[in-house]
């Protein structure tokens, strides 16, 4: 019920009276609705400009000062403050005090400012002190679409969004121009998704849809199209739909292979997701409860074209209905449904995530990486690498609790996400053996190296022994930290990396092939010029998991039926496939060339780097998780030595090159056997003191410009 207060606001010299209805109160009690109702000959204001709005909304800080009709020889008060708080001053002060105290901290929408008011429009509590708190405490904002005054700025870019997501934009007090359609319409890989205007920002919408997962989008699904060509139809989920274009596609390009059932908790993504799949003309069947009570869209059959909504927690559906093919995609880590998603997951099935907690997984937030994954981490060279590992050291654990082991198919970690796909196998014994994978890091922070600890229980005297290089025998201190645990096993499958690239060429998934061949030469560690393009469906690929998988050119006899126990010749076979990949599983980490440069020495390009360490007989290839990375199995101390070899100075100077080649005749008298023509070219320059100490320094991994201290 409205009470009418009538009060003078000395305000320009004009008489308003304030309206003022105390209605309901949202959240924490933060906002309020009140009335203006101006005469008719109080604000002179821009035509442009409606009268019924408040005064403290404007479009222009101009008009908020046409306000306060500055006169640079007159004192003028401020128009949202009373006089106690602020009392007339001259132009420029005022504009000072409109500009820094009411415009900057406005709240914009639709083009329109609403900044902080100070006058008596809102009531304040009465407290201890009276009074002189009433200033401070009155100081509130004004919603340009309902009545509501909010105390906070963050309270009142809150209560504007809610409204937007409620499609409310029409004001009670003032016309603001509605847009055409409260949805926008995205396309990606052939799908149309409608979706909010605010679809960016996750924390403040339903429907989030962010377009740089693309490339993680078509990765998943290059992924679940090699599981569909190994077994059909699969049942696939979708936990997490937001918008429900993952399921869409799935769906929409895969049609009779996949019964896709798209999950989310929250009602409004629901109705996305039905609108979305109206959209794309898929029909839809509607599952809202944990029971059985189906409600089925359009006509009601199922057929190649129905995709199946659910509203449950994504725990909840994955405990009551068993899957072949699950994706979780949280906004951030994913830790907290892994137990549900290996609770019934099929055996040969695949799981994949998304984790997007990248502060914790890459050693910037190291404490809530312990929180989330029982992990020690710091910052290196190999962060993102790193990052997998640990999230699949989490998958495992979880895996080998519901008595099912893991193969790790695909392991992405870029700039926005960590993507890991991996296989299920049913059975203590590939839990046990999965669980055997989980290792300690030891890694040294001086030169870098690093090397997972060696199995057993057993405590080891001196566990520096076992990194490759000599750093704390030659450094102050202890050098080396305990890193993990971690997954020591290998990150690709090779075969099943070249089937999801054919899928990608099949399906025109361009975005992604230049991606999957750089897996490919990863996971078999070699360059891309002996990337062969044969077809993945090779004999020696064919065998996956101890298991043949169904593929055009294998016989149906070779097909094990899902659920059926594995024959004696398959486990013969599987032991030797196991064998023969343990020999060439690809090393494990990588080094960066730019960290191990030499100051004042231009480095060889990195495709004729590569070539250098593959002519010294070592393993080398390129990596996905840094575009200057270099996987290789030699250590660190021979890397450096054929950088440096193939280096060449930056400029001709005794004084710059002095040192390199003192450098490159130490590492050669400590760690490894130095080429004969390199001991030529070490001769000719005679020993300096200074140069002798900064070559050492840099040996042992110092920093360069120490060397020159």
């Amino acid at each position: 019920d409205g009470v009418v207060v009538s009060e003078k606001v000395e305000s320009n010299n004009l008489d308003v009276k304030v309206t003022e209805s105390e209605l309901e109160t949202e959240e924490k009690g933060v906002e309020e609705e009140s009335t203006r109702e101006p005469e008719s000959n109080i604000l002179d204001v821009s035509s442009d400009y409606p009268r019924e709005k408040h005064i403290s909304i404007q479009r222009h800080l101009a008009d908020l000062e046409k306000l306060a009709d500055l006169k640079e020889d007159e004192k003028k008060p401020c128009p949202l403050c009373p006089e106690e708080k602020f009392k007339a001053c001259y132009s420029h002060k005022l504009h000072r005090h409109l500009q820094n105290l009411h415009w900057k901290v406005s709240v914009e929408f639709e083009g329109y400012r609403m900044c902080i008011c100070h006058l008596p429009c809102r009531p304040v509590k009465p407290n201890l002190v009276g009074d002189q708190t009433f200033s401070k405490m009155g100081a509130h904002y004004h919603c340009i679409i309902c009545s509501a005054t909010i105390t906070r700025r963050t309270d009142m870019i809150g209560h504007i969004n809610r409204h937007v997501n409620k499609g409310e934009t029409e004001s009670r007090f003032i016309t603001v121009p509605a847009p055409k359609s409260s949805h926008e319409v995205l396309k990606e890989s052939a799908t149309d998704v409608q979706v909010l205007p605010n679809y960016s920002t996750p924390q403040k919408t339903d429907s989030y849809f962010n377009p740089k997962m693309k490339l993680n989008r078509q990765l998943i699904f290059c992924a679940l199209a090699v599981l569909a060509e190994e077994r059909k139809p699969i049942e696939c989920l979708d936990a997490f739909g937001a918008t429900g274009i993952m399921g869409l596609q799935w769906a929409k390009h895969l049609r009779s292979a996949v019964k896709v059932t798209i999950n989310d908790c929250n009602e409004n993504s629901v109705t996305m997701i039905q609108e979305n799949c109206h959209l794309n003309k898929m029909k839809v069947k509607l599952n809202t409860k944990e029971e059985d009570n189906d409600e089925a869209m359009g006509d009601g059959e199922e057929n190649t074209d129905t995709i199946e909504v659910t509203k449950m927690d994504a725990n909840v559906i994955m405990h009551l209905r068993s899957f072949d093919f699950i994706h979780l995609d949280p906004f951030g880590t994913s830790v907290n449904y892994l137990d549900s998603a290996f609770r019934n997951v099929r055996n040969l099935g695949i799981v994949s995530l998304t984790s997007t907690d990248i502060s914790s997984l890459y050693a910037k937030a190291q404490h809530v990486a312990l929180r989330h994954y029982g992990c020690n981490i710091v910052r290196t060279e190999y962060y993102k690498e790193l990052a997998a590992r640990i999230v699949i050291a989490a998958v495992t654990r979880a895996a080998a609790r519901c008595n099912k082991g893991i193969e790790v198919l695909l392991a992405v970690a870029l700039e926005h996400f960590v993507l890991v796909v991996v296989r299920v196998l049913r059975g203590p014994s590939p839990a046990d053996d999965s669980a055997k994978k989980i290792r300690y890091l030891i890694h040294c922070q001086w030169c870098e190296e690093r090397i997972f600890q060696k199995e057993g229980n057993m405590v080891e005297e001196n566990p520096y022994q076992q990194l490759p290089c000599d750093c704390h025998g030659s450094m102050p201190g202890k050098t080396a930290v305990v890193l993990g645990p971690l997954w020591s096993g290998a990150l690709f499958n090779t075969g099943f990396l070249r089937r999801m690239l054919f899928e990608a060429v099949q399906y025109g998934l361009d975005e992604v092939q230049p991606l999957l061949k750089t897996l490919v030469c990863e996971a078999e560690c070699t360059t891309s010029k002996h990337f062969s393009t044969h077809s993945p469906y090779d004999e020696s690929k064919q065998e996956e998991c101890g298991v043949y998988i169904k593929t055009p050119n294998t016989s149906a006899e070779s097909y094990l039926l899902h659920g059926k126990r594995k024959s004696d010749e398959v486990i013969r076979s599987a032991a030797k496939r196991q064998k023969s990949e343990n020999t060439a599983e690809h090393p494990a980490f990588y080094y960066n060339i730019h960290r191990h440069s030499i100051k004042g020495m231009n480095m060889p390009k990195l495709n004729k780097f590569l070539n250098y360490l593959s002519e010294a007989g070592y393993r080398v290839s390129r990596t996905h998780f840094d575009p200057m990375g270099v996987r290789t199995n030699a250590p660190l101390a021979q890397f450096k030595t054929i950088l440096m070899k193939y280096s060449t100075p930056t400029y001709a100077g005794g004084q710059a090159e002095a040192p390199v080649h003192l450098t490159e005749d130490i590492q050669a008298g400590e760690q490894v056997q130095a080429t004969a023509d390199v001991k030529a070219e070490d001769a000719e320059f005679p020993e300096d003191d200074k140069s002798a100490v900064a070559a050492a320094v840099f040996a042992k991994g110092y920093p360069t410009h120490c060397a020159a201290e």
